[in-house]
């Protein structure tokens, strides 16, 4: 089975790093990965997305026009992505700074105050990953353990940052549960 994931937001957020992370996930959990970055000319502020594709067969094109889920972390990358997502998906909602629904009956909305969030394990620059372990803990996308490792693995040059990433993990999972 193939599953499409479109990270969306605006340059600074983190999109990057969060379908890294995830394709890292996905390559230890034996699936055929892609991950294809796009991002507008400006680093901090301007337009960032990426697509991270995994399957259990080859990946026939990486390029998608129907994801299956979407993290949205800015009201212009929702509008923008929400209506061509796969009925039956999760679409991920920033609540912190999105204040519309995604406007669909037909698939699983996941709102989590990111921001919030992190400010409260005192760093806001963990956001994405709040953001990411939500995502992953409501689609299922990837063993949530295969998740930490991944995010492990990607710090494992800066050592001190990972136990602040651990607590964001958790904080990710904890909020999709309850939502």
């Amino acid at each position: 089975m193939q599953n499409e994931v479109q990270f969306a937001g605006f340059g600074g957020q983190g999109i990057m790093l969060m379908g890294q992370i995830l394709a890292q996930a996905a390559m230890q959990a034996g699936f055929e990965v892609v991950w294809i970055p796009s991002y507008g000319p400006e680093m901090r502020g301007g337009t960032a997305y990426c697509t991270v594709v995994t399957g259990d067969r080859p990946i026939g094109s990486p390029i998608i026009r129907n994801p299956r889920h979407l993290v949205a972390m800015n009201r212009p990358s929702l509008e923008k992505f929400a209506p061509s997502v796969k009925a039956g998906g999760v679409i991920f909602i920033n609540s912190s700074i999105i204040s519309i629904d995604a406007g669909r009956d037909d698939v699983d909305v996941l709102k989590v105050p990111i921001i919030e969030l992190a400010r409260d394990l005192g760093n806001v620059k963990v956001a994405n990953i709040i953001a990411l372990a939500a995502f992953v803990a409501r689609s299922k996308i990837v063993d949530f353990a295969l998740l930490e490792a991944a995010v492990k693995d990607k710090f494992s040059e800066k050592e001190k940052l990972i136990p602040l990433n651990m607590k964001a993990l958790e904080e990710g999972r904890k909020a999709a549960l309850k939502s």
